[in-house]
């Protein structure tokens, strides 16, 4: 069984059980348990799963981690994502962006492109992008969250409805085989689909440590989105599915 396959496997069988001794695991993958740990070590690292103690656990699919540490987690990963994002972006473009860490890089990656009409819900977007090279930045508004500077809510998706952009970009929470694209708040969900609503193209960039995660909130399902840029080849089903959907994959890097 190749490591992928094997990760795979460890990843349904947590999904499934909630969590797994490394023990057991070692049993029904038929490999040792000093694989299964390296193994662990791996997918914790990429926040696909939870180490404990002689064992593993499945990641919280109801809490999100604090907008600075998400910032931290997988930097260099999103830092890759946001340069290669970046390219899909001509000078002059009409451009939508949520507020997300990788959609955060993805704006400070932008800050040599001219002439952009921005509409995004993001303090932080807005201020990296506003008042330069002759961009012109809508904010949204509405309650603002304290956290990471997100305006969400009712006025927020009716402001970003009355916008048509010629490429959108959604940093997304998780990523699951069934639910397609996931997050953690009802009212990101909402604001992520208008977004894709309103954009002739829409653009998902996440890093490898999404791909298998569950999430609170169902945005979209996989062909929701046009193309989908992460940092490395998505772990199977991922590849049969994002190409039967007819998603283009970028690897940055």
């Amino acid at each position: 069984m190749l490591r992928s396959e094997r990760q795979a496997a460890i990843l349904r069988a947590v999904t499934e059980k909630g969590s797994c001794s490394v023990a057991e695991l070692a049993r029904g993958l038929a490999v040792s348990g000093e694989t299964i740990r390296r193994d662990i070590k791996a997918m914790a690292r990429d926040g696909a799963v939870h180490k404990v103690h002689g064992g593993v656990r499945r990641a919280d699919p109801v809490r999100e981690s604090a907008f600075d540490q998400r910032l931290r987690e997988n930097a260099e990963a999103k830092r890759i994502i946001a340069a290669r994002a970046a390219r899909e972006v001509r000078d002059g473009d009409s451009v939508m962006l949520d507020t997300g860490s990788t959609t955060t890089y993805l704006a400070q990656a932008l800050r040599d492109h001219r002439d952009l009409l921005v509409a995004t819900n993001s303090v932080d977007i807005a201020r990296t992008l506003a008042t330069r090279n002759g961009n012109r930045v809508y904010m949204a508004g509405g309650e603002l969250r304290a956290d990471d500077g997100a305006a969400l809510g009712p006025s927020a998706t009716t402001f970003i409805a009355q916008f048509r952009v010629r490429v959108a970009f959604l940093s997304i929470a998780a990523i699951d085989p069934g639910d397609g694209y996931m997050d953690y708040h009802l009212s990101e969900a909402e604001f992520s689909r208008v977004v894709i609503e309103r954009a002739e193209r829409t653009v998902v960039v996440a890093d490898r440590s999404k791909f298998g995660r569950r999430a609170l909130v169902r945005v979209a399902h996989l062909g929701a989105v046009d193309m989908l840029i992460t940092d490395a080849e998505p772990r199977p089903p991922f590849p049969r599915l994002l190409a039967e959907a007819g998603v283009e994959v970028a690897i940055a890097g």
